[in-house]
């Protein structure tokens, strides 16, 4: 639905992950749905569930900011290794799934959880295309 980029912060200072709603896919989808995606991620506070930072529009393009997470999405994690044994397994789930109950109970359902929405270092993350 949108493109995320790598984008600075220069008034903090700082990497910011850059959500873009590009013109195309906001004419071809309507902005409704991710207008809605930034409404559910500004109420959503929780350890592993990265906060939304800013949104807005700029130059005719819809976006939001969220925290930058080094060290790449789950999937490059795990990628050329063998699979995660139990403890591995279960330290990485087990905060997934907290996540996930606490966006239930918010009364959110994640429609497309992905290996890539996973980070080593963050439950639930909005990183590459989604």
């Amino acid at each position: 639905m949108a493109t995320v980029y790598l984008a600075y912060d220069r008034k903090h200072r700082r990497d910011v992950a850059l959500k873009v709603l590009l013109p195309g896919l906001a004419a071809f989808l309507g902005v409704e749905r991710f207008l809605k995606e930034i409404q559910v991620a500004a109420r959503l506070t929780h350890p592993h569930i990265l906060a939304l930072h800013d949104s807005g529009e700029a130059g005719g393009f819809l976006y939001y900011v969220m925290p930058y997470i080094e060290g790449g999405s789950l999937r490059q994690h795990l990628a050329g290794k063998r699979p995660p044994g139990d403890d591995q397994a279960l330290a990485i789930a087990a905060p997934v799934a907290d996540a996930l109950s606490y966006a239930h109970r918010m009364g959110v359902l994640h429609r497309d959880m992905w290996r890539t929405s996973g980070s080593p270092r963050r439950s639930v993350r909005r990183a590459g295309r989604t």
